[in-house]
């Protein structure tokens, strides 16, 4: 094999070995996110290699390649299963890139004659239209979970078949033809994962595309009282009928109201909260300012509402001062005093005969 040859099996030996460990790392760390890049950095180089060497060509069949080289197919599709794990960029730009190298490894299988009847109807399909591909065509419920059903076990078979291959003893010696069978089970798994991954990216695209446009930098005039206002850059709003507190913080401080009852402040008081919002999309609407109970609030705070009513406040006795201790005492005695000059009764002279 030419120089090129060892490089790409060096960096796909180097490649899979970041691609194994990326599973026992959580996918948010710095860690995981280092080595997924670094893993796509090497299996991007491994396709420069593959195509400088021409390693493959749409002339050929799947006979033309040797069992070594078989492998090296999985590249794109190893390309786009990465990079569609990679959150920290433009999502939308990261599922385009990724859906790219998943065309790439269909085509490589389709111009070599290795997709099956039902993938090449798929693969047409997504040629087709690849922004609304869809694995479920059927709006049918039972269809579409027996279809779900059939790709399950059809999944599940390929991977039993290439766990025995992987544990077969002449898969571990030089037998070209149990390897030759493994490595073609390998390329049909990825393919069934490959239409089930290009779903999904669908489906995120239709919401990202839902989802609003980003608001670029507004660039506020200077003639904005609001926005310049000192100390005010942090409560900025785009009210025109400012709250109470907002009126506060402006400097409209001291009370609404005058003692005569003539307002001195604008403000409009609503019953309730309610009657506020199905006034909202009335003609003709007002924004309040604020509610009966905010300004009941607000004239609590400044003491204008009087509050009182209830059991008066009991006051514990100052042990320490004598002169009201001794004026407790002499009222106490004038009270013993006078309840023995009239006893219960003694005033009530109407049935006396």
């Amino acid at each position: 094999m030419s120089e090129d040859g060892i490089n790409l099996r060096l960096l796909y030996e180097a490649a899979d070995q970041l691609r194994v460990q990326l599973d026992s790392l959580q996918a948010n760390s710095e860690q995981y996110q280092g080595r997924l890049q670094e893993a796509i950095s090497k299996y991007e180089r491994c396709r420069e290699f593959a195509n400088q060497v021409s390693l493959f060509s749409s002339n050929e069949s799947v006979e033309d390649i040797s069992t070594n080289d078989l492998k090296y197919m999985a590249v794109d599709y190893y390309l786009g299963d990465l990079t569609a794990r990679n959150f920290t960029r433009d999502r939308r730009l990261i599922l385009e890139k990724a859906q790219d190298a998943y065309t790439r490894y269909l085509n490589r299988l389709d111009d070599y004659g290795l997709l099956s009847k039902d993938e090449r109807a798929l693969y047409k399909r997504y040629m087709d239209d690849k922004y609304s591909f869809s694995i479920l065509t059927s709006n049918d419920p039972s269809a579409r979970r027996n279809t779900k059903i059939a790709k399950f076990q059809q999944e599940k078979e390929l991977k039993q078949k290439i766990q025995y291959l992987t544990n077969n003893p002449r898969a571990e010696g030089d037998d070209d033809a149990m390897i030759r069978d493994l490595r073609l089970a390998e390329i049909s798994l990825q393919t069934h994962q490959t239409f089930q991954a290009l779903d999904m990216i669908t489906q995120e695209m239709k919401i990202l595309s839902l989802a609003p446009p980003a608001q670029p930098d507004r660039d506020v005039s200077g003639n904005d009282t609001r926005h310049n206002a000192p100390g005010n850059h942090d409560n900025y709003s785009e009210r025109l009928d400012m709250g109470l507190s907002s009126m506060l913080q402006n400097g409209k401080t001291g009370p609404l109201l005058s003692k005569s009852g003539r307002p001195l402040q604008p403000f409009t008081l609503l019953d309730s909260r309610e009657r506020l919002r199905n006034g909202v999309f009335r003609p003709g609407h007002n924004l309040p300012t604020m509610t009966i109970d905010e300004y009941l609030e607000e004239e609590r705070k400044r003491g204008g509402i009087i509050e009182g009513g209830g059991e008066p406040p009991i006051v514990e006795p100052n042990e320490d001062d004598l002169e009201a201790a001794d004026r407790e005492t002499m009222k106490a005695r004038e009270w013993d005093e006078f309840v023995e000059a009239n006893p219960k009764g003694s005033g009530n002279t109407l049935n006396r005969g």
